[in-house]
């Protein structure tokens, strides 16, 4: 069973920094492609940044230059550093497994994206 559990969400002060993690279990997490994605009521989820099984980033424009992904495989855990938080960083930000994942045990892919519970970030002014 896959399980992504995200923490580290809270509400900070705008120019502020969070870290959030996310663990992962039931796949083999060093050879998925992970990413963080965030939404705000009445929005579609949108990619905050990604990470592929080879170290390959990816991010969003707005979070370019602020926000750094990160994983240890050792721990399977994957990270969002969110550095000078501004107000239009609210959301409730999901940790994802993407399509293609091994299962545990190696037998057979994922079809789908996982999801985690999600993490709120509240940033005010």
């Amino acid at each position: 069973q896959v399980q992504l559990v995200e923490s580290g969400g809270a509400s900070v002060q705008a120019g502020g920094s969070l870290k959030l993690s996310c663990v992962a279990s039931g796949l083999i997490f060093s050879w998925c492609g992970m990413g963080w994605y965030r939404q705000t009521p009445g929005k579609e989820r949108e990619l905050v940044s990604s990470m592929n099984s080879d170290g390959t980033t990816r991010y969003g424009d707005s979070v370019k230059g602020r926000f750094t992904i990160s994983r240890d495989n050792a721990k399977n855990t994957l990270y969002l550093r969110m550095n000078n938080l501004t107000t239009e960083d609210t959301a409730v930000y999901y940790c994802a497994a993407e399509a293609g994942c091994w299962f545990l045990g190696g037998l057979a892919r994922s079809g789908t994206r996982y999801w985690g519970q999600g993490t709120q970030v509240t940033v005010s002014s």
